[in-house]
């Protein structure tokens, strides 16, 4: 059976209790998605940058400049959901975010950005209370989401795109 391209590490399912442990070792991952990414395309060229990861699917380098608008995004859900009650979130459209022309730069500005703003990221996750976990937003698609089950879906969001990035290597040989 071939692997899904889309879906390097699969769906994020998480089905336990979302417990200090659980939340903590979610943080540590959006912690680390910053210096993992600048490893994972650290030595690739502009050629590179511009391969797909799959068929049909992003560059290396939209994907980078993605994961920065994507998580851009969810500080501010974040931010909402600990100032406001239950706010509805606005959703953007990620795949005509990736046609603009930014999306043409080096990945170097994305990655300064990821870094800083994962640093201000996990400063706020790491106060957050048992109470503030429970706090919602509500996803005009998706519904009503807690901020702690938000943590893993963005600690599986970054691994997801790092995995699509570090598999196109594997697969290449770069």
């Amino acid at each position: 059976m071939e692997r899904d391209l889309r879906y390097p590490i699969g769906t994020f399912e998480f089905t336990g209790e979302i417990t200090d442990s659980v939340t903590a070792e979610w943080i540590k991952e959006i912690e680390e998605l910053p210096e993992r990414l600048r490893e994972a395309v650290k030595d690739l060229n502009d050629e590179q940058l511009d391969t797909p990861y799959r068929p049909g699917g992003w560059t290396v380098r939209q994907v980078i400049h993605h994961v920065a608008d994507s998580h851009m995004n969810a500080l501010i859900r974040f931010k909402l959901a600990l100032t406001e009650d239950k706010p509805v979130i606005k959703p953007y459209e990620e795949a005509k975010w990736a046609e603009l022309p930014d999306y043409a730069l080096p990945v170097e500005p994305s990655l300064l950005l990821i870094e800083t703003l994962h640093k201000r990221w996990v400063t706020v996750l790491r106060e957050l209370t048992p109470a503030d976990l429970e706090k919602t937003f509500i996803h005009p698609e998706s519904g009503t989401v807690s901020l702690g089950r938000n943590i893993g879906i963005y600690a599986w969001h970054g691994k997801h795109h790092l995995a699509h990035i570090t598999s196109l290597c594997t697969r290449k040989g770069w």
